[in-house]
């Protein structure tokens, strides 16, 4: 197993990395609103200070149960999940309950800011006050985005 390791960080580095413009092409259908590349980086930022606080969930499951539940924060959504039906229930809860929600282009680069290595289609970040500055910005710029109709 201790030689898995070299030849993965090997590959992951032999990989290259998308970037926004690129990893536009692979969004679904439903992925609006989409936050802006300015936007992207706000919200990555905002969701690797709330793992280091555990102020995120993570997952379809876990996500949709908070939400049942009457939780507040922001839901950061990846437009590139196939199948869509997988998690095209959420944005539609998140209307009906009036929490502000956003799409980001990769799944993969939205896992990688929770800190994991695997790649998440859903995550919602809690507000908390270590990093309530940083939130609040995220919180008024995906609030102004545009629904979709």
């Amino acid at each position: 197993m201790a030689r898995e390791k070299p030849e993965a960080a090997a590959e992951a580095e032999a990989t290259p990395e998308l970037s926004y413009r690129e990893q536009l092409d692979f969004l679904n259908p439903i992925a609006q609103p989409l936050a802006s590349r300015k936007l992207t980086r706000k919200l990555y930022k905002c969701i690797r200070k709330a793992t280091k606080h555990k102020q995120i969930r993570r997952g379809v499951k876990e996500v949709q149960k908070f939400i049942n539940k009457g939780e507040k924060g922001i839901t950061v959504l990846a437009g590139d999940t196939l199948p869509i039906d997988v998690y095209c229930h959420i944005p539609i809860m998140c209307e009906d309950r009036s929490l502000p929600y956003a799409y980001v282009p990769s799944k993969t680069d939205l896992g990688a800011a929770a800190g994991s290595k695997r790649p998440t289609c859903v995550i919602m970040i809690k507000p908390h006050e270590e990093y309530q500055e940083t939130y609040d910005e995220c919180l008024e710029e995906v609030s102004a985005l545009p629904l979709p109709l």
